[in-house]
């Protein structure tokens, strides 16, 4: 049995590495096996929401303090760590949030903050969550390469492992649509991988020769570099 107090996003990689990569289930399985461990620690499966606070709760204050050494939180932190650096002004925009654990940190910091994913479900639950862990944002649903939003709406972009999701066409389409959203700059962040991970959704890999080609399309100044993956930092 897992309990409230053992549910964070460290889950998603132990999942991960004690059935997927041991072939005992599918990385198509993986999502719909993971819900079904949070919402089963619930007090009444009907009704999972302290489950998902916990999980929420757990999640956040991990990535605040010392997450357990090789679990995805530690994955997580120094990633959110540098997205956060590298925003420039007060107003984000986060394309592809998932649960939302970077727009979450970024408003706790004082950021005006709108999260969007493609996946209504996702959203909701962040819509829910965030005002019970005291969080102030906005979130959204949108497909990234579409964004109903004017141009220039804020004034970093952000795609924090968005685009490995993608084939090299749509993720383009993306950083064009980051171009316009953004009044000063775009950050994509990526994972470097040896072999694109079946689990997560990935398509693609990434190395920092890929990053520089991605720049050196959109025609604007850029910048690449290395910090638990790779960036691509665009200055609009």
């Amino acid at each position: 049995m897992i309990g409230l107090d053992q549910l964070s996003n460290d889950l998603a990689g132990w999942l991960d590495t004690t059935f997927v990569q041991r072939g005992l289930l599918a990385p198509e399985a993986f999502e719909e096996a993971f819900v079904a461990v949070v919402t089963g620690a619930a007090k009444d499966p009907d009704a999972p929401d302290d489950a998902w606070l916990a999980f929420y709760r757990n999640t956040v204050d991990a990535l605040a303090s010392e997450p357990v050494p090789g679990g995805t939180n530690a994955e997580m932190k120094p990633v959110h760590e540098r997205a956060q650096e590298l925003v420039a002004g007060d107003e984000v925009l986060e394309l592809g949030c998932c649960f939302g654990f970077l727009s979450l940190r970024l408003a706790a910091a004082g950021y005006r903050v709108t999260a969007t994913d493609l996946t209504g479900g996702t959203v909701e639950l962040l819509s829910r969550m965030a005002p019970q862990l005291g969080a102030d944002l906005d979130a959204m649903v949108a497909d990234a390469r579409a964004v109903a939003r004017p141009d220039g709406c804020a004034d970093t972009v952000l795609a924090v492992h968005l685009i490995e999701h993608l084939p090299e066409a749509e993720g383009d389409e993306v950083v064009a649509e980051m171009l316009r959203l953004a009044r000063r700059r775009v950050v994509v962040a990526v994972p470097f991988e040896d072999e694109a991970s079946a689990t997560w959704g990935h398509v693609r890999l990434f190395d920092t020769a890929v990053l520089d080609a991605m720049g050196r399309r959109t025609g604007r100044p850029f910048t690449v570099s290395e910090h638990h993956g790779g960036w691509l930092v665009i200055d609009v």
